[in-house]
C-alpha cells in the first residue's frame, strides 16, 4: 500500500486494503474517492491505462449529473476542478410528435425556479469531468492499479482477495464491482441477471446550433424512441438518441452530411441550422437487473447492478446514489466498530438501494414502451397524461425534485 508505483501501475506484491474495487470507469473512481474521505484504504483496479489529461478536443461526450451528484462531487473536491466548464440545466421541456411535423401542443414544462435548491442539474463534458476524477485520485493517495483485469475472486474469512491477470492478488475487507452490466465480479460471485433487449441503438454526438439554448433541456418522444436534447457550454448541445436498431444501425453508416439529414427533421430548427461537433456515438439499449446487488463481501454498484434506458438520463445518476448510500453504511459500520464487510452491512446497503432501483427501471421501461411507438390510442393518453401534470403544481414539483434527486432518504454526501 506504501509502494508509489502502486499508485498508477500493478504491483508485484500484494496489497491489502479496505475495500477493493473493480472498474475504472466513472462510478469506480468516485467511490474510491467516496470511501478514502470515509476513512477506509481503498485500491481500485482498471482495465484500462487512463489518461489524466484533459483532451484538447470536444469529442462529443457528456453527462447530466443531477443537484445531489453535484453536492456529492463538491464534498469530494472534484466539482472545482470542472465547475467553470458545467452549464446548468434551468428547464427541461418534454414533448411528443413525429420527425418532421413538429411537438404536439401536449407538453410538460419543468422550471428550476420552482424549486428553492437551485437548477436540476449540470451537463459536463466527459473530457473534463473524468481526468478530475483520476486527479482526485492521485490526490487521495488511493491506490490505482490501471491496465490490469480480475481473473479470479475468493472469499475468505474476514474479506476477499482476488488475482489479476499478472500474478498480483489484492486483498480488501469488502469487494465493490463497479464494471459495468458484464459485470465479472457478479458473475464470479453466481449473480445472476434478468432483463431484455429494446431493439433500440443510441445515437450520441453534440451539435453546434445557432442559437442559445438558454439551459433548457428537451426530451421530444417520437414513434423510433425519445430524443434528449440537452444543452452544454456556449451554443452546443448534446444528443442522445433513441432509433430503432435498424434505423440507428443505418444512420450511423452515413457520412456526417447525411447523418445531419437524418437528424434535422427531428431536431427542428428552433436553434437554428446544427453542425457536428465532435465524434458519433453509438450502443446498444435494453434492461439489466442483478439479482442482488450483495453477495459475501462483495457489492454492486451502477451499471453492474442496474442498467436502464438512457430515457431520464438517470443512469449514471442513479450509479452515483448508489456510491453514496454504500459509503454512508461502511462508515456507519466503521464508527461502530463493526465489520465493513459483514452481511448485516452490506445488506443495509441492499436494503437502501434495491427498491429505488428496480422502481426506476421499471419507470424508465414503462415511459419507453409507452412513448416509443405510434399508436393513436396511447399518443392521446400520453398527451392528456402530460396536460395533466403540467397544470398542477404539486406533481410538476415532484417530477423536478425527482430529475434533481432530491426525493427519498439522501446519503450524507449527497445532502
Amino acid at each position: 500500500m506504501d509502494n508509489p508505483a502502486c499508485a498508477t501501475i500493478s504491483c508485484s506484491m500484494k496489497t491489502e486494503s479496505d475495500i477493493l474495487i473493480v472498474g475504472g470507469g466513472l462510478n469506480g473512481p468516485v467511490l474510491a474517492l467516496a470511501a478514502a474521505h470515509v476513512g477506509l484504504d481503498v485500491t481500485i483496479v482498471d482495465a484500462m491505462v487512463p489518461d489524466t489529461q484533459r483532451a484538447p478536443d470536444f469529442d462529443g461526450r457528456a453527462y447530466a449529473l443531477s443537484l445531489t451528484s453535484v453536492r456529492m462531487l463538491r464534498r469530494l473536491g472534484v466539482w472545482d476542478d470542472v465547475a467553470d466548464d458545467a452549464q446548468p440545466m434551468l428547464d427541461i421541456k418534454v414533448t411528443d410528435g413525429r420527425a418532421g411535423e413538429g411537438a404536439s401542443p401536449w407538453m410538460m414544462h419543468f422550471d428550476h425556479a420552482e424549486i428553492e435548491e437551485g437548477p436540476m442539474g449540470w451537463l459536463v463534458q466527459d473530457r473534463h469531468l473524468r481526468p478530475a476524477l483520476l486527479g482526485a485520485l492521485d490526490r487521495d493517495g488511493i491506490t490505482h492499479v490501471t491496465g490490469r483485469t480480475v481473473v479470479s475472486q475468493q472469499i475468505e474469512q474476514a474479506g476477499v482477495s482476488v488475482a489479476l491477470d499478472d500474478g498480483t492478488t489484492c486483498s480488501a475487507r469488502v469487494l465493490v464491482g463497479c464494471d459495468g452490466r458484464s459485470s465479472g465480479t457478479a458473475r464470479r460471485a453466481g449473480i445472476g441477471r434478468t432483463g431484455w433487449d429494446y431493439d433500440q441503438r443510441a445515437l450520441v454526438c453534440a451539435v453546434e446550433h445557432d442559437l442559445p439554448h438558454n439551459g433548457i433541456a428537451h426530451q421530444f418522444f417520437m414513434p423510433g424512441g425519445p430524443l434528449a436534447i440537452l444543452p452544454l457550454t456556449g451554443n452546443r448541445s448534446s444528443i442522445v438518441w433513441s432509433e430503432k436498431a435498424s434505423r440507428a444501425t443505418a444512420a450511423m453508416e452515413l457520412d456526417d452530411d447525411a447523418f445531419l439529414d437524418v437528424l434535422r427533421p427531428a431536431f427542428g430548427s428552433f436553434l437554428g441550422d446544427i453542425r457536428l461537433a465532435g465524434q458519433r456515438f453509438t450502443y446498444p439499449l435494453g434492461l439489466t437487473l442483478a439479482h442482488s446487488l450483495i453477495a459475501p463481501r462483495i457489492a454492486l454498484v451502477g451499471d453492474a447492478a442496474h442498467g436502464i434506458h438512457p430515457i431520464a438520463g438517470q443512469g449514471l445518476n442513479a450509479g452515483l446514489r448508489d456510491v453514496a448510500a454504500l459509503a454512508h453504511v461502511l462508515q456507519d459500520a466503521r464508527q461502530r466498530g463493526q465489520d465493513i464487510g459483514s452481511p448485516t452491512t452490506l445488506d443495509a446497503y441492499q436494503q437502501w438501494r434495491r427498491f429505488d432501483t428496480v422502481k426506476l427501471a421499471l419507470a424508465t421501461d414503462a415511459f419507453n414502451r409507452l412513448f416509443s411507438n405510434d399508436n393513436a390510442l396511447l399518443r392521446g393518453v400520453r398527451d392528456l397524461g402530460m396536460g395533466i401534470v403540467n397544470a398542477v403544481p404539486g406533481l410538476r414539483r415532484g417530477f423536478i425534485r425527482e430529475a434533481a434527486g432530491l426525493n427519498g432518504a439522501l446519503p450524507r454526501l449527497m445532502r
